[in-house]
């Protein structure tokens, strides 16, 4: 037998013990629960499912999300053994956007076979339809869907406790996901090393063709838009503080990646496409890479190519054209 054969069975090995713990009747204490099953914060992950090589499936009970349960997509590293706690792998983020979910990177790219990601755990998390990698505002009241909770203290504790994740990220993200990672890093100091954003949401608050814009999306699928930001006048203060043209002060010090296309047909796309919603996040991600540099941000990458507009074939570009800044910043960050 091949050395790859007997990592991948001691892998399945390892998940059938945690599904076989998980499935058992006898009550565990929380101090005796094994590796990964419990948070501090009470998620806990209810059910691990190998769906490809080196690619695991866990699907997690949230208290942040109202007690529902939602799937995190993890693609392993190398050597990869969540039942050892004494060793913890660099970690990449990878956000989806608006209208995808955990699967849309696996799916639509080919993250999975990018050999500069086989030393590092890539984490896909669910996010929702349009949850917008926020903590809703409903109506003053916040509660259920806290998606900025779920990801930056539930899921982060539970990776780091138990599936072996390591303090030193980096976040990435499309569309809704570029948003929430440039958002996550200046929301939260110090718990991303750098962020990379592809044709992000970057300020939504630039004009009322903007707003307007996200409004919809906030309104997708029967939803009332004022529960995520609340109004954007009445409650400019909380639309601010979810809008990383505002945010970026606090993006100073880490390295950040700015792509988006122009919303005109590019290379990648059938001839005479336009895209009104990438114009528009290209205007945002030029307002946001202006002030950026008016505040003195130390390490801005912008790649504003021209023709493109809002496609996955972009995107897997510039992933890969991020990488080098985002893994450099994981080597230098351990």
């Amino acid at each position: 037998m091949t050395a790859v054969p007997i990592r991948r069975a001691r892998l399945l090995l390892i998940v059938g013990a945690l599904l076989f713990t998980l499935m058992s009747n006898t009550p565990v204490s929380a101090a005796a629960e094994p590796s990964g099953i419990a948070s501090s914060r009470g998620a806990e992950v209810v059910a691990v499912t190998q769906v490809a090589d080196r690619q695991v499936d866990l699907s997690v009970r949230s208290p942040a999300l109202g007690g529902r349960t939602v799937n995190v997509r993890l693609l392993t590293p190398e050597g990869w053994d969540p039942g050892d706690r004494s060793r913890h792998w660099p970690t990449l983020w990878l956000l989806h956007g608006c209208c995808g979910d955990y699967t849309s990177w696996t799916s639509k790219t080919d993250v999975a076979q990018t050999e500069s990601l086989r030393d590092v755990l890539v984490v896909m998390p669910e996010a929702g339809w349009n949850g917008w990698y926020s903590d809703w505002w409903n109506y003053g009241q916040g509660s259920d869907p806290a998606w900025e909770t779920f990801h930056t203290k539930e899921l982060r504790l539970l990776l780091e406790h138990g599936w072996g994740a390591s303090a030193n990220r980096v976040v990435a993200g499309l569309s809704m996901g570029g948003q929430g990672a440039l958002m996550y890093a200046a929301r939260h100091p110090g718990m991303f090393k750098a962020a990379a954003s592809y044709s992000g949401s970057a300020h939504p608050l630039l004009d009322d063709e903007s707003v307007n814009r996200i409004m919809g999306y906030f309104a997708g699928q029967g939803d009332d838009p004022l529960k995520v930001w609340g109004d954007p006048v009445a409650q400019r203060d909380v639309w601010a503080a979810h809008d990383p043209f505002h945010l970026a002060k606090r993006l100073r010090s880490i390295p950040v990646f700015l792509s988006c296309g122009d919303g005109t047909a590019g290379p990648l796309d059938p001839p005479g496409a336009t895209n009104a919603l990438e114009a528009d996040f290209n205007r945002q991600n030029h307002a946001l890479a202006s002030e950026l540099e008016r505040v003195g941000a130390r390490h801005v990458v912008t790649r504003f190519y021209g023709p493109g507009t809002h496609r996955w074939a972009y995107w897997e570009r510039e992933l890969h054209a991020s990488l080098p800044m985002l893994l450099q910043a994981l080597r230098t960050g351990r």
